[in-house]
């Protein structure tokens, strides 16, 4: 292992992007077209990034399905699943550009599934007015992760594969470069880079049940805020209502929104099709077409178009737990979600091949024959680092970020099928922001060798302890926190409960012990992967408690409903000159007048609208 920072390997790029997801790559191949030495850094091996595990769709207003869908329809549809807390430039560029880089994937190689006219078929998915998912059955995700990657590695992007990132490097105030380790062998390497874009995803492995895997951390985020970057929205968790939650050796793997799109429905264990009774009334009114059928949401029945079982995550997330609280659940603690009442088994083998095979491997369910048990999983996070909507770049000049690990794009809940075009619509931003950042940038930014050292330092200190605390034990304990008090739903008992506890175990974290080297050393990982998970923890707990409403996402059971005062304030957490976390309130300000004009508008006003 290194001792002497002069010794350190090091590599040199314009830029280096942190993240090899759909983020990531999209936002690689935007900066090596513009003619950027352009570098990935992934902490796995290229092609297992945490973007294959978006299965359903990439929502786009393509309008193929239904010619009255366009950007202006979708840009609503994600204001109003967000409860209004979404940054109002980010959603639009969302709403305005995901149809084109949906077919710019199609024009690199990306092959979709197909409706009768021969388009790029949409499928429904809850909170989205229309068919509005393109998809590749239900493995969207890793049709998009492998187009991108044969188009970008045919531009010459480097690759550093199986490398944690763990600090960034700054000249001043501005990014210099970037300090990690192989995981491999646990040599440490420098990359020296005058930008640096992070899309390292989520962290949800805070929690217990995940649908995330040992990726998600919260590595980004954590590097992000040490640098002085702010992190924004934080208390918003989304909690997919379909998990696996049986047998335990699974439980949490996501089961995809694909499902219930595709005409699945939910029973409790009583046979009892539950969600009918969980509909809010504005989503009564925004889903049915007619006074009539409004009626007939209350009385149990529904058109297939918008079945309630397609209601945001949220409300389907709280709804099978009430139905768990009140007796009602499955035997293992979840709900039924039937597929194979609704459709033959052909077209659920069709449609759902890896649901069809996922149950049967790890269940042993034949989901074209049998009910699935499902219940809630934290799956994303709204929040994360705050960035400008136009560059994606932080307030510390030249570190950029897109993705899941930043936050203002979904608001207090996120639409499913909006984080597949989020990534290829702020990739492709950042990567153009990095182009403009460098082009305008003077000297190089240097990498400082103090700054170095003192990252290798803290990196080996859990190897130099001689007596301390199991990384393990430490992670397990963070996660029944978590669960316990920073869940679905919350108390602000609760959640000063849990700061407590997490200021504890911040104490316990600075005296980890890891017995042996830094060579094939998982011990280590975890040890270094826990610094991250606590500060998220902790800014997750602090912005939920300082938000006393509940809205999307965020419930509150001392705060019921949502508050007008709290929809103009964004919660922001700040890294102090002490080294403590800081929370602030911030005024969102007003909207702009033709942002509003759509968010709050009736549809008659904008179906029809011309495609963009």
């Amino acid at each position: 292992m290194n001792t002497d920072t002069a010794t350190i390997q090091t590599f040199e790029h314009d830029v280096v992007i942190i993240g090899a997801g759909g983020a990531g790559l999209r936002a690689a191949i935007e900066c090596s077209a513009q003619g950027l030495d352009t570098a990935v850094v992934c902490k796995s091996l290229l092609g297992k990034a945490h973007t294959v595990m978006a299965e359903g769709g990439a929502a786009a207003a393509l309008g193929h399905n239904d010619p009255r869908d366009n950007w202006k329809v979708h840009f609503r549809d994600t204001m109003r699943g967000g409860k209004f807390l979404n940054h109002w430039r980010m959603a639009e560029l969302h709403a305005l550009h995901s149809a084109d880089r949906i077919r710019e994937l199609e024009e690199w190689g990306a092959v979709f599934d197909r409706n009768s006219d021969g388009y790029i078929n949409q499928r429904p998915f809850g909170g989205h007015r229309y068919s509005r998912l393109a998809h590749t059955g239900d493995r969207t995700g890793l049709e998009i992760l492998r187009t991108l990657q044969d188009h970008g590695v045919h531009q010459g992007i480097h690759v550093h594969q199986e490398c944690t990132a763990l600090t960034l490097l700054k000249d001043s105030d501005r990014i210099s470069g970037v300090f990690g380790y192989w995981r491999d062998s646990g040599r440490f390497v420098v990359f020296k880079a005058k930008a640096v874009v992070i899309s390292t995803g989520g962290a949800g492995k805070c929690w217990r049940i995940t649908s995330n895997s040992w990726e998600y951390t919260g590595d980004g985020m954590e590097m992000a805020y040490s640098s002085g970057a702010d992190l924004i929205d934080m208390e918003f968790t989304q909690f997919h209502p379909t998990g696996m939650v049986w047998p335990l050796s699974v439980r949490g793997i996501l089961v995809t929104e694909g499902v219930r799109g595709e005409g699945g429905i939910l029973l409790n264990s009583e046979g009892d099709r539950f969600m009918f009774r969980y509909i809010p009334d504005r989503f009564r009114e925004e889903t049915a077409d007619s006074p009539e059928e409004s009626q007939r949401w209350l009385e149990g029945e529904t058109s297939a178009r918008r079945p309630p079982e397609l209601l945001t995550r949220d409300v389907v997330a709280k709804a099978i737990l009430e139905e768990v609280d009140k007796g009602r659940g499955s035997p293992h603690g979840g709900a039924f979600l039937d597929i194979a009442g609704q459709r033959d088994a052909e077209l659920i083998k069709r449609k759902l091949p890896s649901m069809y095979h996922q149950f049967r491997e790890l269940a042993e369910v034949d989901i074209t024959k049998e009910k699935m048990e499902v219940g809630p999983t934290l799956h994303y996070m709204m929040g994360g680092i705050a960035v400008d909507g136009e560059t994606q770049m932080t307030s510390v000049p030249g570190l950029f970020a897109c993705g899941e690990c930043t936050g203002g794009m979904h608001g207090a809940n996120r639409l499913g099928g909006n984080s597949l075009s989020d990534l290829l619509v702020f990739g492709w931003l950042a990567g153009r922001g990095v182009g403009v950042y460098i082009g305008a940038l003077g000297n190089s930014p240097q990498v400082l060798s103090d700054q170095v050292e003192q990252a290798r330092r803290d990196a080996v200190a859990p190897l130099n302890c001689d007596d301390g605390e199991n990384p393990y034990l430490l992670h397990e304990e963070l996660q029944y926190i978590m669960n316990k008090d920073c869940n679905i739903v919350r108390t602000g008992d609760g959640l000063e409960r849990a700061i407590v506890e997490l200021h504890k175990l911040k104490g316990k974290a600075r005296r980890v012990q890891v017995s042996g080297a830094s060579q094939y050393n998982p011990a280590w990982h975890e040890a270094l992967s826990l610094r991250s998970m606590i500060v998220v923890a902790e800014a997750v707990a602090l912005s939920a408690l300082v938000r006393q409403e509940s809205r999307g996402a965020h419930t509150r059971l001392d705060f019921d409903g949502e508050h007008e005062e709290w929809g103009k304030l964004n919660v922001v957490v700040s890294r102090q000159a002490d080294g403590s976390m800081g929370v602030r309130k911030v005024d969102r300000g007003s909207p702009p007048d033709h942002l509003a004009a759509i968010a709050y508008s009736n549809l008659d006003s904008l179906e029809g609208g011309v495609h963009v």
